[in-house]
């Protein structure tokens, strides 16, 4: 009997040593503990918060310690010591692709992110270790990048919060904010890289299957001028599994791109074989929308010769009578127009009439 009391009175004394410890983390319990066993609503609320980059997800997940009337800088937080960039468990920050910090590189996976506060600039340390309680098992050893930023003031913040702000297309700045204080770092991504990597990826899959998984993936490279070699090929592809005005539209811009201007006319000049009505005026639409009218009514005449009876046939050639100031017959081809086209097509072409019934060119 005697020897299990001072068995029970060694575990009591383990659980106060622990409980202790948890206290310095973030108080719960009205006598300064922390739960160790079970699963207890905490003072500190659990947190995540994810931002895209391009394609590249960066998640911080944490806990929400509040000011609680506290002073924070220098004292609850000391300077110049290790510190978990939030409560209880690791703070950690996830990268599904690689990514640099403050210009360094830093591989895909999850991190726990650890800092060393001081008043003129902090240390923000992404650490290999993510699974472990707070920094008091840190180890500058298991570290994976470290960098120095500037904190400044900001407006108040009870309890830390993590945002992201200043997004842009290859970057943007994480930034952590509590009390009176933001410290921002910024986070950038190959954005080409990341892309051409998941479309490689989607392509072995069921993008791959189609014409338009490898017509969107060509066209993705050209619109961003990258491997271009390559996107031809994807065109081709598209075109072996079918051959359609889009994909051989694209290809004929690809291959201008390259300076093969012969071999794009070609293939241009199979895309318009291939174009029906309607894929035919909207490409002539196109061009009047971005200023060349000239091509534009080039173009549409050719539109009623692949479907005369179509009703954007008709709007075709109501746009060339119009053009050409005869009103009265540029009304009559859109009355023909609205009474074929699709209910939904309909208010977008009755107004059009009603500007040709009062002599005002619908090209302008």
């Amino acid at each position: 009997m005697h020897r299990m009391s001072k068995c029970v009175l060694g575990f009591c004394a383990g659980l106060a040593g622990w409980s202790l410890l948890a206290s310095s983390a973030e108080a719960q319990f009205k006598n300064g503990s922390q739960p160790t066993e079970l699963n207890i609503p905490r003072v500190s609320q659990r947190a995540s918060v994810t931002q895209r980059i391009g394609l590249t997800d960066v998640t911080i997940t944490y806990h929400r310690p509040a000011v609680g009337g506290r002073e924070i800088w220098g004292k609850t937080v000391p300077y110049g010591k290790v510190w978990r960039a939030g409560a209880n468990e690791n703070t950690t920050i996830t990268f599904t692709d690689e990514v640099t910090v403050e210009g360094k590189p830093l591989g895909a996976g999850t991190y726990g992110l650890h800092t060393i506060p001081d008043k003129d600039q902090w240390a923000i340390i992404f650490s290999k270790n993510s699974t472990s309680w707070g920094s008091f098992s840190y180890d500058e050893k298991e570290d994976a990048l470290r960098v120095i930023v500037k904190p400044h003031a900001a407006e108040a913040f009870e309890q830390l919060t993590y945002t992201f702000e200043d997004v842009k297309p290859e970057s943007a700045v994480a930034t952590l904010r509590w009390e009176k204080l933001a410290v921002p770092f910024q986070i950038g991504v190959d954005l080409k890289a990341v892309v051409l990597r998941s479309i490689k990826n989607e392509l072995r899959s069921v993008g791959g299957f189609t014409w338009a998984g490898y017509d969107e993936a060509a066209q993705w490279c050209l619109d961003n001028n990258y491997n271009l070699e390559e996107a031809l090929k994807w065109e081709n592809t598209s075109i072996q599994n079918e051959e359609r005005f889009e994909n051989w539209e694209t290809k004929s811009r690809i291959l201008t791109a390259m300076g093969k201007k012969d071999e794009a006319d070609k293939a241009l000049a199979t895309a318009l074989e291939k174009a029906n009505a309607i894929q035919l005026y909207v490409y002539a639409r196109g061009f009047q929308r971005q200023g060349n009218a000239k091509r534009a009514f080039e173009l549409f005449p050719q539109v009623p010769k692949k479907d005369p009876n179509s009703w954007v046939s008709h709007l075709a050639l109501a746009r060339i009578d119009s053009n050409k100031g005869d009103f009265p017959a540029a009304a009559k081809e859109m009355t023909q127009a609205i009474s074929g086209a699709p209910d939904a097509n309909k208010p977008f072409l009755e107004p059009l009439l009603k500007r040709l019934e009062a002599k005002d060119d619908i090209n302008k």
